[in-house]
């Protein structure tokens, strides 16, 4: 479902709809449903756009799904790893305390809370900062010198698109062969890696000489996510670190 579906692929079966509108979209589908995958993406910056996404959204569909007595096998939620407020470099899991700073984690901690106490088995994937195809801030920014400084370090969390998608694939496949999910899983690659590191690494196989004079930091959080229930229900990251994910995206983009 997507407001405007005219650029889905033909294998997609499209529904037009809008999350922010409570009424229910006129082509929902009457007959029972198998899953439900709930993966917005915020259209602002602010705190009203993300409540309006994250929160009121969600409380829309269940809505749709009360209206017509619809009850999946189960609900993904597509949450953020920033939901945590840990920003020491510690480790991380799904047990850890979430104690955001800033409303952006609050308002996705909510929207958590609001699907598991749904009634509907339902599960939370924490993402980390995705990237790929699209998605290329980084390699933008390495490219007009980009500057971090290595004391102290920041530890930062990534999964590369592909891998995001086949975790929702890999839980869903797991869930339909009738195996126990958990409530919670974090969606993170195999090593968690001090920024400049991977900046540095960037700039050598970018051929990046530039470099501005001022370390640049647009963020403060610094924990190491591990996605160890992930591995243990059997899931593996195609691309287990940012090298192997960022080579192959500068191999595709040239």
């Amino acid at each position: 479902m997507r407001r405007f579906v005219a650029n889905l692929p033909g294998t997609i079966r499209p529904l037009p709809g809008d999350l922010f509108d409570s009424r229910c979209p006129p082509g929902w589908p009457t007959a029972a449903l198998d899953y439900l995958v709930y993966c917005a993406a915020a259209t602002g910056h602010d705190e009203s756009a993300y409540r309006a996404t994250y929160v009121d959204g969600l409380n829309h569909v269940l809505s749709w799904l009360a209206l017509h007595g619809q009850r999946p096998r189960r609900l993904l939620f597509v949450s953020s790893t920033g939901v945590y407020g840990q920003c020491d470099g510690e480790w991380v899991d799904e047990d850890s305390p979430t104690l955001p700073s800033g409303f952006s984690g609050r308002l996705l901690l909510e929207a958590e809370r609001l699907l598991l106490d749904s009634g509907h088995p339902a599960s939370v994937i924490r993402l980390a900062g995705i990237y790929g195809p699209g998605r290329q801030w980084l390699l933008s920014q390495v490219r007009q010198g980009y500057r971090v400084a290595e004391e102290p370090a920041l530890y930062g969390n990534r999964i590369h698109a592909d891998d995001a998608a086949g975790l929702l694939a890999f839980l869903l496949a797991a869930d339909a062969r009738g195996e126990t999910l958990a409530d919670c899983y974090l969606g993170v690659d195999d090593e968690p890696a001090p920024l400049h590191e991977v900046v540095g690494w960037l700039r050598q196989r970018l051929g990046v000489t530039l470099q501005v004079e001022e370390n640049i930091v647009r963020r403060s959080a610094s924990k190491r996510c591990s996605n160890a229930r992930a591995r243990a229900l059997g899931w593996s990251p195609l691309y287990p670190s940012y090298r192997e994910g960022y080579e192959a995206l500068i191999a595709a983009t040239g």
